[in-house]
């Protein structure tokens, strides 16, 4: 039987494959996901979108508000999936719900080939409040070459390769392994 606590983190950068490997986990396991777009964009909806300053804003409350749906469902003994482009500095939203409640992490770093994310992320159509279309290509390219960064979380974590075919049945291995 599962570990009913499990906090399976998704992480790494814009255009990696996170939200869409949140999406398939969250089926293939059964468990919910929340994604950090998903509240960020309803902020922008309610609150609207002005700069990037204001987009980093509302960045900061979406992770605040994930911390605080993952503590809801670990509270009641629910397994979740959270994702984002989480960074170090969250790990102490994180950090305080998995002590309080007793509950154990896995991190999963979602990452592709540079020229594959810089694709990916030009091909894209998000909501107009993250105002992709400022992001200077010297960031996108920064960030597409990133390596690994993982939160100071105890747990196992894994690198993902969304440009890989085999690494999901590999990864959905490893994390069922973990969870039992």
């Amino acid at each position: 039987m599962a570990h009913m606590a499990d906090l399976t983190i998704i992480l790494g950068s814009p255009a990696s494959g996170k939200t869409t490997l949140a999406r398939r986990l969250a089926a293939d396991l059964q468990l919910p996901c929340f994604c950090k777009d998903d509240v960020k964009e309803a902020l922008f909806d309610v609150l609207g979108s002005k700069d990037r300053e204001w987009s980093r804003l509302l960045s900061d409350a979406s992770f605040a508000a994930l911390a605080r749906l993952a503590q809801a469902e670990l509270a009641a003994d629910r397994p979740c999936i959270v994702e984002g482009n989480w960074r170090a500095a969250h790990a102490l939203l994180l950090r305080g719900i998995l002590t309080g409640q007793g509950t154990r992490a896995a991190q999963i770093w979602c990452s592709a080939e540079p020229q594959e994310i810089v694709r990916r992320f030009t091909l894209r159509r998000r909501h107009a409040g993250h105002l992709d279309d400022l992001l200077p290509r010297s960031e996108l390219d920064a960030a597409a070459a990133q390596p690994p960064e993982f939160m100071d979380l105890a747990g196992p974590r894994w690198v993902y390769r969304s440009d890989s075919a085999a690494a999901y049945a590999e990864l959905l291995r490893a994390l069922n392994s973990w969870r039992l």
